[in-house]
């Protein structure tokens, strides 16, 4: 037999190895599936000291029983219920009230500063022998146009139910804080109020952060602070579902997302950020309501957090390892850690074991050097071609069904991910059957294990957290290569050899394949695609059993060996075919599960005029009768940014714009400085102050007494949300730039299109997009001065 055609393993009885291997993986990835799905709530007969997802969910009834972003009267409701609960628990809370700035930046295309009037909800549970304090937080504000039953009622409900929890059972060591923050929404500037100015915040300590961007699914630990190692054994030892990777944390700080956790990391806090992000087309819309909250996902958050809490809270806090990060991953029945210093030596050793396999597969006949670099050049093809044909398969599915763009993923959109994991298996299959007979199984085997080792290397220089993903299955794949390749090759302990290696590969891989789907979204499939891919090459030897044995065929033998070989990728293409049309059949638009659209309205007062806008960019049927084409916006409405946005004329409607106040005009060596009062005239969500470019550029500038930052000599702007209903001021320090007046653009903001002239609300079936900006009413006006 011809070296191109030998395998690793050649079983007496391979249809039956094959069935066996193949159960034995399906077996192991049903387990491993399994350890990350949400445990079963707890009722209301649940011990006292115990999280009771029943008991937390009672609190979702009052907490998101309506829309109530930051400064609304129902956010007044939600503090209200936190107050009076905590009081009931014997906790004394108090109330943070004050203006902060923005945490990151998120102040679009203000080109300045986004500030909030905020109102945190702070309770201490005190310590028996402080080494540190351990602060619980979530936020209790929703965004305009949804209740916010996920985000973030069910953190809130569960730290409430932790709230009693704690104070069922002994007092802890440490302090533990309680801190429902404000305005998270809008800017992060609740929690960044606290975490800057609150006395209880000023040593720092441990946080522990409770979010939602979905409804349902795994709790995930998906953001650490740096050094995470103790954090991270905590986490793994004390929380009884402790699902998080490494990797996540890597993906995290590659996507421009921020939650409360931001601002407490950026003034030197530790900590663990969790979220259940699946169903995530219901994020940030009406329909995030209470009735949609996930008690499984409610139960794991909570029990979490508690035993969190009471972990962190017996420790000494001053004792905690902060020596490096760790590289973690869950297993069934826990969570694997290794130290972070390790990630690049096992890199390198994946690397030269392959190395060793290769040698030893040209030693013992199996292949030939040429082969072998022919099997390693080759297995970059279904790494390359699997993600293209999935981001190929979305664009052909949004194609048909194009509401899907505005969506973060589809309601039910688990046949649509099935369809991608089923295409990148036919690319797998189609690829390995097309080249097994050139180049030769054990070459195509060690090929795939070299590009593992070489993921697995590039990954520990650029992304530690996620180099384990390729690193141990590579490491696991030569062990078990060698191993088949020293026992006898007709028995059934190479089968086990293989079947064991690409275990890990599975225990590893699948996991991750699961919960990218939900992280990323359909629009990005492709990396789920990736990791699908990478799995398959793990499992080579396994693949390979479902193929005729190789070499020795001949004419109509030979013809009917590649026929079989061919069954797996007709198999795995009818599948994407299959999954996709029952996900295009099941996951239809309806009133339960509305297209989301987006408008909202823009009165220019100095003109007269407004216009309907829309941030789609295919417009549906119903946005498309309020608009007529492309515009930009900028110019009237500079909070808007220079990005353009589809608009048509509107009815003007009777709405006053914000009052602009001069209090002082001051002229000294060149500079103008102003005193302003920005005075809504109406209730709103934010107000804006924007500084005409060509007439003055702003040197520095104050914010309700705090100073804010002024980047460069571009457009300024401020936007301030929640605002009292006396206004608030605004010092600036200009530098003119000609003789004539320097011209401010006022503006502010309301929710809600009900009742504008020409507006026909949305039929069954319409939804609204999770937009900041959705069903926005703003009204501007220019005031030269």
């Amino acid at each position: 037999m011809r070296p191109a055609e030998r395998a690793l393993l050649r079983p007496r009885r391979r249809a039956l190895a094959a069935l066996a291997a193949v159960a034995a993986l399906l077996v192991v990835g049903v387990v491993s599936a399994l350890g990350i799905a949400t445990p079963s709530p707890h009722g209301a007969d649940a011990p006292a000291d115990e999280f009771s997802a029943e008991r937390a969910y009672r609190h979702l009834g009052t907490i998101a029983a309506e829309t109530h972003p930051a400064g609304s009267p129902a956010a007044d409701r939600v503090r209200g219920h936190l107050e009076s609960t905590l009081r009931g628990l014997g906790i004394a809370p108090e109330v943070q009230d004050t203006v902060a700035k923005e945490a990151g930046q998120l102040s679009g295309g203000s080109g300045g500063a986004t500030l909030a009037r905020v109102r945190n909800v702070v309770a201490r549970i005190p310590g028996t022998d402080p080494t540190g304090r351990v602060f619980l937080v979530a936020h209790y504000d929703s965004v305009q146009v949804g209740p916010g039953g996920n985000d973030d009622g069910a953190g809130t409900s569960a730290l409430l139910e932790v709230a009693r929890a704690l104070t069922a059972g002994p007092r802890p060591r440490n302090d533990v804080v309680l801190v429902f923050t404000d305005a998270e929404e809008a800017c992060l500037c609740g929690a960044s109020a606290f975490a800057a100015d609150h006395p209880l915040a000023a040593e720092g300590g441990v946080v522990l952060n409770l979010e939602a961007r979905g409804s349902t699914g795994p709790v995930i630990m998906f953001e650490t602070s740096l050094r995470n190692a103790g954090l991270v054994g905590v986490f793994g030892r004390a929380a009884p579902y402790p699902v998080g990777t490494s990797f996540a944390v890597e993906v995290y700080r590659l996507l421009p997302n921020d939650t409360d956790f931001t601002a407490f990391l950026d003034h030197g806090f530790t900590g663990l950020n969790a979220a259940y992000i699946d169903g995530a087309a219901l994020y940030h819309t009406p329909l995030d309501t209470p009735a949609n909250v996930d008690r499984g996902s409610l139960q794991q958050h909570g029990a979490n957090a508690l035993a969190l809490a009471r972990e962190f809270g017996a420790v000494d806090l001053t004792k905690l390892p902060a020596d490096g990060d760790a590289t973690y991953f869950p297993l069934p029945g826990g969570l694997a850690r290794y130290p972070g210093w390790l990630t690049l030596p096992l890199a390198l050793l994946a690397l030269a074991g392959v190395g060793v396999l290769a040698w030893v597969v040209r030693r013992r006949g199996r292949a030939s050097w040429p082969r072998l670099a022919a099997g390693f050049g080759l297995a970059l093809l279904p790494i390359v071609l699997a993600p293209v044909g999935a981001q190929l398969l979305w664009a052909a599915v949004t194609a048909i069904r194009p509401g899907y763009a505005t969506l973060l993923d589809p309601y039910r959109p688990l046949w649509y991910r099935l369809a991608v994991v089923a295409l990148a298996a036919g690319v797998l299959f189609g690829w390995y059957a097309l080249t097994r007979r050139r180049v030769g199984p054990a070459a195509l085997a060690v090929g795939g294990l070299g590009w593992l080792a070489v993921l697995g290397v590039l990954l520990a220089v650029l992304a530690p957290g996620g180099s384990y993903l390729t690193t141990l299955p590579a490491l696991a794949g030569v062990l078990a290569g060698l191993v088949a390749l020293a026992v006898r090759q007709d028995g059934p302990w190479a089968v086990v050899a293989v079947t064991v290696g690409a275990a890990v590969g599975v225990l590893l891989l699948l996991p991750t394949v699961v919960l990218l789907f939900p992280a990323l979204g359909m629009a990005m499939g492709g990396v789920g695609a990736l990791f699908a891919v990478l799995l398959g090459l793990a499992a080579l030897p396994v693949v390979d059993l479902l193929h005729p044995e190789a070499g020795g065929q001949r004419g109509m033998a030979a013809l009917r060996a590649r026929r079989r070989g061919g069954l797996p990728v007709l198999a795995a293409l009818l599948g994407t075919v299959l999954c996709t049309g029952t996900g295009l059949a099941v996951d239809r638009f309806d009133a339960a599960h509305p297209v989301p659209t987006h408008l909202m309205y823009a009165l220019d007062t100095d003109t007269g005029t407004a216009r309907w806008i829309s941030e789609e960019t295919d417009p549906q049927p119903w946005t498309d009768q309020y608009v007529d084409g492309p515009a930009r916006i900028g110019d009237t409405f500079p909070i808007f940014g220079d990005e353009e946005a589809l608009a048509g004329p509107a009815e003007p409607a009777t709405l006053p714009p914000p009052r602009l106040d001069p209090l002082a005009d001051v002229t000294d060596a060149g500079l103008r400085t102003l005193r302003l009062r920005l005075v809504p005239q109406r209730p709103v969500r934010f107000a804006s102050l924007h500084v005409d470019p060509a007439t003055a550029t702003v040197v520095s500038a104050r914010v309700a007494g705090r100073e804010v930052g002024v980047d460069g000599p571009g457009p300024f702007g401020v936007v301030f949300h929640a605002p009292p209903a006396e206004g608030f001021e605004v010092e600036l320090r200009l530098r003119p730039t000609g003789s004539g007046p320097v011209r401010l653009r006022a503006m502010d903001a309301s929710d809600g299109l009900a009742g504008l002239p020409g507006f026909r609300p949305r039929p069954p079936g319409v939804g609204i997009v999770g937009s900041h900006s959705s069903e926005l009413v703003a009204v501007a006006r220019t005031y030269p001065l």
